[in-house]
């Protein structure tokens, strides 16, 4: 591992008003702070880490409690940068301001795998600089760009960088892509086989520099996977997402989208026939659980069994076939190019 160059940094203690106010909310973690430097060119991540698990929505009226320049430990992990800690109606949430080249090399860190080839590496740090870019145009008053995990890209804090990692980020410092002059909305994804999504399927919109392309997932290990759920178990994910089935007596794909994954599935229950969006099935049971909308299924003996292959959206880069572009001498401004036709790769001031 690999990191660079190290400051020095001393602990001290938080306002008596502040462990207060945190006995009051009755949270059991442990807090250390340490003295250190903030740096220019930053984005704001609010951490979603072990007993911060809560994002403020508008109704949540929250106030600034504290904020120092230097390191947070939150359980095992430290995060760097100007620290804020806010606290609400619904508790406390913590805001890392960290210098944004950092900030990639901690996702770039996180969002690929060892010994991935350089080329890889580089355009996966272009792709988290600019999607971090476009989230902080577009987040208006809110008081966080992005939040530290897959619900925008997974930030582990500052704990060393591995050398390659660093190298390529440093590389392409102040890269990103964009489209009629913007920061695009770099989507990204672990692994297609076959042909990625169309957003319009995914998102509800079309997107001119995202299409479907054609890739490999040979390497990646959701190149094939086997699920099987419990009809309980789905009736209770439909029910917490407001659909309220009843007894589930049957499940079958109702309809597909133009790449061949499962748009629409038809959800037979003892209260009626529903219909269910295949990516709200998969974000009602988790994303891990079901990796892909790309599946066969055959529901029997109170039992869904899906068979299928990839994980993630399916939309923008997939990660694994970009690895083997790579390993196969392709650069990495010819893998972006291929994944996100018609953008350009710029400096971003």
């Amino acid at each position: 591992m690999a990191s660079g160059h190290k400051t020095a940094f001393y602990p001290f203690l938080i306002f008596l008003s502040f462990l207060t106010f945190l006995s009051f909310l009755s949270f059991s973690f442990s807090l250390l702070f340490l003295c250190g430097t903030a740096e220019a060119g930053y984005v704001r991540v609010l951490i979603l880490d072990g007993e911060f698990n809560k994002i403020p929505d508008g109704r949540d009226k929250i106030v600034l409690l504290d904020k120092t320049a230097g390191k947070l430990l939150v359980g095992e992990k430290p995060y760097s940068g100007k620290i804020e800690v806010w606290g609400g109606d619904k508790g406390l949430y913590l805001i890392d301001k960290v210098n944004i080249e950092k900030y990639v090399k901690s996702v770039v860190e996180a969002e690929t795998g060892r010994d991935w080839a350089t080329e890889a590496l580089k355009a996966q740090a272009v792709l988290s600089r600019t999607y971090a870019i476009n989230r902080q145009m577009h987040m208006g008053q809110m008081k966080y760009d992005l939040t530290s995990s897959v619900l925008d890209q997974v930030y582990g804090g500052d704990d060393g960088y591995d050398k390659e990692v660093s190298d390529a980020v440093d590389a392409t410092k102040g890269q990103v892509l964009v489209y009629n002059g913007k920061p695009i909305e770099a989507f990204f994804h672990s692994t297609s086989c076959g042909e990625t999504e169309d957003p319009f399927a995914v998102f509800g919109k079309h997107i001119p520099y995202l299409k479907p392309v054609k890739v490999k997932c040979d390497l990646s290990p959701y190149s094939a996977w086997t699920r099987r759920f419990p009809a309980d178990r789905i009736q209770k994910a439909l029910k917490a997402g407001g659909m309220d089935t009843g007894s589930i007596i049957g499940m079958e794909i109702k309809s597909r989208t133009c790449t061949g994954r499962v748009a629409d599935i038809t959800v037979s229950g003892s209260k009626g026939v529903f219909t269910v969006k295949a990516v709200d099935l998969r974000r009602l049971i988790g994303w891990k659980d079901l990796p892909s909308t790309d599946f066969s299924m055959q529901f029997k003996n109170g039992h869904l069994t899906a068979r299928g292959k990839g994980y993630g959206h399916g939309v923008g880069l997939c990660q694994w076939s970009a690895l083997e572009m790579a390993r196969q001498g392709m650069k990495y401004t010819d893998i972006l190019s291929y994944f996100y036709p018609g953008t350009k790769l710029v400096k971003w001031k």
